[in-house]
């Protein structure tokens, strides 16, 4: 417990040192980045597309390689990582999501394929590129190499995203939970579907140059899916979701510095722990309900549609 104390207060300092901004800049960083996660995650969480977005966020590395590569033999000189990663994000949202609406029996097989062509697509012109050049920093990231303008453009998207998410709520809970009735009702379901791959493609682009491939899969599934297990709406689901997704990164960034360990991983596997823990609670709680007689957990309503819990 003492130890737990003198760590924290060692982040704590280590944050209101004006000599060590980049630690500043990481918490701002995970507090940001907890919106999109929490946003996005609830609505990837509840649609079950985490398999899309997760090869989505693979195929990122083909992007950022392709990047790398061509801008090392000047054939586009000066041209960013982040441009390929955002164009092969927006290329593989688009074929995954139509061949889920056109060809839903082939939806395991693409999504699968993009995420192992994607990643070794990234290996391949990574290895190809002159100098040094590590995949593993771009699948783990590093948060504390935040700048200040990656801040405001974590800003920014978090502004586009709530605001998307407060405009167009009503379409997608209506979707995301009856998606035939939703049809009937004159919700263009197709066209919500394609908007959401393409909000998380960009958002993963984003994220995945702060905090890494691998904790931008699990913070977009981990606390959305931690918090709904007590959430009624999809609205609270998110509100539970980015109020995990702060905990975990500042709780997260403050172990790792003070146990001097990769904070992103750290971060991960502390989400991970709550949502098992919270799964193991949910589990006993069932069992002892149907230990005690007829089956007495509620349901969760959301807006007219009932949806069984447990």
């Amino acid at each position: 417990m003492l130890r737990g104390v003198l760590e924290m207060s060692g982040f704590i300092g280590a944050v209101l040192d004006p000599s060590m901004p980049f630690v500043r800049n990481a918490l701002v960083a995970g507090l940001l980045s907890s919106v999109l996660f929490g946003v996005l995650g609830a609505v990837v969480t509840v649609r079950r597309i985490a398999g899309l977005a997760g090869a989505i966020s693979h195929a990122v590395l083909g992007g950022i390689g392709l990047s790398l590569f061509l801008a090392s033999r000047g054939i586009l000189a000066g041209v960013p990582p982040i441009a390929g990663a955002l164009l092969f994000a927006l290329a593989a949202a688009a074929l995954i999501g139509l061949v889920s609406l056109k060809a839903k029996q082939r939806e395991d097989t693409v999504i699968n394929a993009i995420w192992a062509v994607g990643m070794s697509l990234g290996v391949l012109f990574i290895a190809r590129t002159p100098g040094y050049a590590d995949p593993m920093s771009y699948l783990f990231g590093n948060i504390l190499l935040v700048s200040g303008r990656d801040l405001v453009l974590l800003g920014v998207l978090d502004l586009a995203v709530l605001g998307l998410a407060w405009r167009f709520y009503p379409q997608l809970e209506a979707s995301a939970f009856d998606e035939d009735f939703a049809k009937v009702r004159g919700v263009p379901t197709d066209a919500v579907f394609m908007a959401i791959l393409a909000v998380v493609a960009v958002a993963v682009v984003l994220l995945q140059t702060f905090v890494g491939i691998v904790m931008v899969i699990a913070m977009l599934t981990l606390p959305a899916g931690t918090a709904g297990y007590a959430a009624r709406s999809l609205a609270g689901m998110m509100a539970g979701g980015v109020a995990l997704s702060a905990a975990f990164s500042a709780g997260g960034l403050a172990l790792g510095w003070g146990l001097d360990l990769p904070a992103g991983a750290v971060v991960v596997v502390l989400a991970g722990t709550v949502f098992m823990g919270a799964a193991g609670v949910r589990l006993a709680l069932s069992r002892l309900a149907e230990r005690q007689g007829p089956l007495t957990l509620r349901g969760t309503t959301l807006r007219g549609c009932h949806f069984p819990r447990g």
